[in-house]
């Protein structure tokens, strides 16, 4: 085996048995249920800052110190980024349940429930160790000191988790009862889908296949708390109920626990379908601490519940109540059975954290905003898995019988998009009295106050990372934003909409940004904003939360701005989209122009960490802000031809040529020192490091590449130095760091070692690696691209055990940075590059257009 599959065989070699479950797919990321990961990684914090890097950004850590002091102890608010609290690693997390927008709850690879995030974008990680499955024993290899009178200590050696997202997979192997259990979990994400993908539900299948010569009784029982192991499950007032709704010939009944909170109040309903052959039974109220003797004799006793009739009492404070469901069948001899549970949330109209707003979220378009959905929530999933599942099947068996891709990628490409539902994402409906663009209408440069694919669709914002708490944080979502594009296109134009309306509006609000300690306004008008909001603030109504830097004067933000414009374009082939976002792609682009300071046609960085590397210094003309700068300016050419704007078309290209020159000729080094290769420099100011290799210095070349250009009248960049560029940086970058085994450092200078020059540039960023990947395939460097990404899959999949917690960064050793983090979503920019480069025939099976049109409505 070669080094790759030896780390995938690693996380499977406990596992003793030999059972392979019902159904489990080939591809995806498996784990035996007693693996223990090696390495124990620590979270990077203002203790890691090296001395010299404590000297320059000494203000910074002042002011950062005297913000978070106010922000924790005197309001009382949760930082947007806490430096001094970041969560530690816990190397627990499996396929998080649930669809698009309306809260989620984690699942761990072992069965627990522990991750929580109903209030929208705001997590706490709290295993509540009463939610667990029981047959027999406790599903679980958990050993509490609570619940005595349950049977546990489950031998993980007889147990793998299999996720391919949006479903996953646990094996049970009980070889005492001769049976094995396999548990499918299933949540409806499901592409160009804006209703079910809307849904706060996850259905479990639990097929078991009885190996004996003679007919079993079985019965499986789920037990949920009524909370999520807050401190508001203790406030008091909350109160359990059991349901039963019958709905077209079908039936489901279960329990709905009312959680009553004064904000936010929302209802669990734990449920069943009823059919001839199965029984559903149910205990109303429990008390989950103690020994909890009562409910498991229930159980054991019959194989079924009580299912007492009528509500139980509000719980008093400081005490919790928990609610069970039951399914039980005979699988015959040597047979099969099929039991089917369905969890569901109801938190219909949200506030946040300002609580000057509510807002309904997607769903309520379907199923109401009373709070009282939970039982046609229930109805719904359980009758309508089935499809999502064959709608799931579709859009992934072309990508898993594909004999080219490697298994690492198909596992990898699913189940990075996690992040889309489990990213603080919050999907609403778009309030009457809206307007997005503040009063400034189309024909004065401006947009329709609610425009059509906005009211229709929703809004959709995500979060830059479950620590790095902003919503759609722009820089970040440039390398994220395949995902949405690709697999629900109107929540990307969405996205875009809102960008737009708040790029034509200020706020002059005077406030002190952290790294300059100079103040200024919290949003100067025709700039791209960082992000819309903080989750703990009003997002939408307020935006930049980060105030680290003045992104005023960042140079990446307008520019991405423009690229995404014209690549969702050119996917979604939508004109109307094109014609609104042309005035604001004009405005942006003159405010850009103010940084081509000698007229060259070339911007200019300003001396500080101005993009989304913002602790990594860059001076004058640089390849990476200098290459999305020239991406721009042929975009814009391309777009102006598009709408015949012929002066328009002509001023850009005069841009472009004369930017283009300058570029080269500031930029390029040619002159392959120490064997290194001939690429961009990070920059050209002069300094001893300004010659660094940057890995992702052909960003605009890859924006220019995943939109159709890039050659002939629309090309940017020589194609011979891009090529040498890539092959610069994966000699240096990707095989001379860490054997080649973690990716792709950042920055790496021309002598092999990386640049240790700022706490960024000796990092790898796996968004950035992921979007490398997809520039090398985009041209012609297939294997290349494959064993660059792989590094980084690896590393966070199977060594460090960071499972649906992708983080922005890790070094080579000891540390990450920003664990669960929006940038890793640009794998799917890989996707686009295979289908582009295939559809231009310059890869396997080339045949023909690529779009990702959708019908409206």
């Amino acid at each position: 085996m070669d080094w790759g599959e030896k780390s995938t065989a690693e996380l499977m070699s406990s596992y003793v048995s030999r059972e392979t479950g019902y159904g489990v797919p080939a591809e995806g990321w498996r784990i035996c249920l007693a693996h223990e990961f090696k390495e124990k990684r620590k979270p990077f914090q203002a203790k890691d800052v090296s001395l010299s890097n404590i000297v320059e950004h000494l203000g910074l850590g002042v002011r950062y110190l005297k913000w978070w002091y106010k922000k924790t102890q005197v309001e009382k608010k949760a930082p947007f980024i806490d430096m001094f609290r970041a969560q530690p690693l816990r190397q627990i997390y499996g396929a998080p349940l649930g669809g698009i927008g309306g809260g989620t709850i984690t699942r761990g690879w072992r069965g627990e429930f522990c991750r929580w995030q109903l209030n929208p974008g705001m997590y706490h990680y709290t295993t509540v160790i009463a939610n667990q499955t029981v047959y027999q024993q406790v599903l679980s290899v958990e050993r509490p000191s609570t619940l005595q009178g349950w049977n546990w200590g489950y031998c993980g050696e007889y147990a793998f988790y299999h996720a391919l997202y949006p479903r996953a997979w646990t094996v049970y192997h009980l070889p005492g009862q001769n049976v094995t259990l396999t548990c499918r979990q299933v949540s409806p994400i499901l592409p160009h889908d804006y209703q079910d993908s809307s849904l706060p539900v996850a259905v479990f299948v639990w097929d078991v296949e009885n190996k004996n010569d003679h007919d079993l009784d079985v019965c499986i029982m789920l037990t949920v708390v009524n909370g999520s192991g807050h401190k508001d499950d203790k406030a008091g007032g909350h109160w359990n109920e059991p349901f039963h709704l019958e709905k077209d010939g079908e039936a489901v009944s279960g329990v709905l626990l009312h959680h009553c909170t004064a904000v936010n109040p929302y209802t669990l309903c734990v449920s069943a379908r009823e059919q001839p052959d199965r029984e559903v039974s149910h205990q109303t109220a429990f008390s989950p601490r103690g020994t909890c003797s009562d409910l498991w004799c229930d159980l054991i006793t019959d194989g079924r519940l009580d299912s007492p009739t009528g509500s139980s009492p509000p719980t008093q404070r400081g005490v919790e109540v928990a609610a069970a469901l039951a399914v039980s069948c005979t699988v015959v001899a040597r047979g099969h059975g099929c039991l089917e549970m369905s969890l569901a949330w109801d938190m219909p109209t949200v506030t946040f954290g300002s609580g000057e707003r509510r807002h309904d979220r997607r769903y309520t378009r379907y199923f109401g905003a009373k709070g009282d959905a939970g039982p046609a929530l229930a109805h719904h999933a359980l009758t309508h898995y089935s499809r999502w599942e064959r709608s799931i099947e579709e859009w992934q068996r072309p990508i898993l019988q594909d004999s080219a891709l490697p298994s690492w990628y198909k596992s990898a490409l699913f189940n990075e998009l996690y992040f889309v539902a489990d990213g603080g994402t919050v999907w609403t409906e778009l309030p009457e009295d809206s307007d997005v663009s503040g009063g400034l209408r189309s024909q004065d440069g401006g947009l329709p106050a609610q425009p059509a694919v906005i009211k229709e669709y929703g809004r959709f914002a995500y979060l830059e990372g479950q620590e790095y708490r902003m919503y759609n944080t722009y820089d970040v979502h440039f390398y994220a934003s395949f995902a949405l594009i690709m697999l629900w296109p109107k929540l990307a134009l969405s996205l875009q909409y809102d960008i737009a309306g708040s790029v034509i509006q200020q706020d002059p609000t005077e406030r002190l940004h952290l790294m300059s300690g100079r103040c200024s306004p919290v949003k100067a008008k025709n700039v791209v904003p960082h992000d819309i909001g903080d989750p703990d603030d009003e997002p939408w109504q307020r935006v930049n939360a980060y105030l680290i830097h003045d992104t005023a004067d960042w140079k990446d933000l307008n520019l991405k701005f423009v690229l995404q414009v014209y690549r969702d374009f050119h996917l979604t082939q939508d004109n109307t989209y094109l014609r609104d976002m042309w005035p604001i792609c004009q405005a942006v682009m003159e405010s850009e122009l103010r940084f081509d300071l000698d007229g060259d046609g070339l911007i200019e960085n300003s001396g500080y960490a101005d993009q989304t590397y913002d602790a990594w210094t860059v001076t004058g003309p640089s390849a990476y802000c200098g290459g999305l700068w020239l991406a721009s300016a042929c975009v814009m050419c391309k777009m102006a031809q598009l709408l015949a704007d012929e002066p328009s078309y002509r001023r850009y290209k005069d841009i472009l040529e004369r930017g283009s020159a300058a570029f080269d000729k500031l930029l390029w080094n040619g002159k392959s020192a120490h064997n290194s290769g001939q690429y961009y420099n990070y920059d050209s100011s002069g300094r001893s490091l300004s010659n660094s290799v940057m890995s992702d210095q052909c960003a605009g070349q890859w924006f220019l590449r995943a939109s159709g250009l890039g050659d002939g009248e629309f090309q940017a960049f020589p194609k011979d130095k891009i090529l040498s560029a890539l092959k610069s940086v994966f000699d240096l970058n990707v095989m001379s760091f860490a054997g080649g085994q973690m990716g792709a450092v950042n920055g790496m200078r021309p002598e092999g070692v990386p640049d240790r020059s700022s706490v960024q540039s000796d990092e790898v960023w796996i968004g950035v690696v992921y979007g490398l990947a997809a520039t090398m395939i985009h041209e012609g460097m297939l294997q290349e691209g494959l064993r660059t990404a792989e590094g980084c899959y690896r590393t966070v999949w199977e060594r460090l055990g960071m499972a649906f917690q992708t983080p922005e960064a890790y070094c080579e050793k000891g540390i990450y940075r920003s664990l669960a983090y929006m940038r890793p979503l640009s794998i799917w920019a890989m996707q686009w590059a295979i289908e582009a480069s295939r559809n231009r025939g310059d890869g396997p099976d080339g045949n023909g257009g690529l779009t990702v049109q959708e019908e409206d409505g």
